[in-house]
């Protein structure tokens, strides 16, 4: 049908780096407003259009902080935290109608969004070295992870964190 989707990924992003003291309610509203908010209306307005044509992928793109703090990202972290259980609850509902719900975690990505913490001096080559692969991420290194989450290779896959992380989880 027209208009219709078969696959939905949320991966708009925003990151209000402050100490958790200094975040203020404007920061909390538009934070949880990207990570939480959107992924989940998305999803009830697609989720149950798939499930009745038998078939849809939700892929949400997590964070480090879906599963531990790190570095001034109070709101971001919580929000992250619940795109995890977001992506859970998404995964009940329509899984046994073909929809697969997802997670993408990600290790420390060299992309605009990084760029505050990436302007902080050694702060790369210090998150590189944390990385099991030695490097930071790159976006292109999300592609396959995507590509399998988005067919059919992945269809008894769902309610999942996929760590796309060079190991950084791991340390």
């Amino acid at each position: 049908a027209a208009g219709e989707i078969d696959i939905l990924v949320n991966a708009a992003g925003n990151n209000i780096r402050k100490p958790m003291a200094e975040l203020t309610p404007g920061d909390y509203e538009q934070t949880i407003a990207v990570h939480l908010t959107a992924p989940y209306l998305l999803g009830q307005h697609f989720g149950p259009r798939m499930a009745a044509r038998g078939r849809g992928r939700i892929i949400n793109v997590g964070s480090q902080q879906s599963i531990s703090a790190f570095g001034d990202s109070g709101v971001y972290g919580a929000a992250k935290a619940a795109v995890a259980g977001l992506t859970r609850s998404q995964a009940e509902a329509w899984s046994a109608h073909g929809v697969c719900v997802n997670t993408i975690i990600p290790g420390f990505v060299l992309t605009p969004l990084t760029e505050p913490a990436q302007a902080v001096p050694g702060r790369v080559e210090e998150l590189a070295a944390r990385h099991m692969t030695g490097r930071n991420g790159v976006p292109g290194d999300f592609a396959g992870a995507a590509v399998f989450l988005a067919g059919d290779a992945s269809a008894f896959v769902t309610g999942q964190l996929l760590f796309v992380d060079g190991g950084f989880s791991v340390h």
